[in-house]
């Protein structure tokens, strides 16, 4: 897994305080892997199609 985090903690922790919930301190973390395992699974889809452009229906 990537050391970057690919999403924004403090967006993510407001999104779901406006729902009156908490979010724990991993959330983050695991929110970003998962990220992290849609965008290279859309990059192999990508070069599979013959394009070097990600695109949504990659994802």
């Amino acid at each position: 897994m990537s050391k970057d985090t690919l999403v924004v903690g403090s967006k993510v922790k407001d999104f779901i305080k406006e729902s009156d919930l908490r979010s724990d301190g991993d959330l983050v973390e695991a929110l970003s892997g998962k990220v992290e395992e849609m965008l290279k699974a859309a990059m192999v889809r990508c070069k599979e199609n013959g394009r070097s452009t990600v695109r949504p229906c990659d994802l």
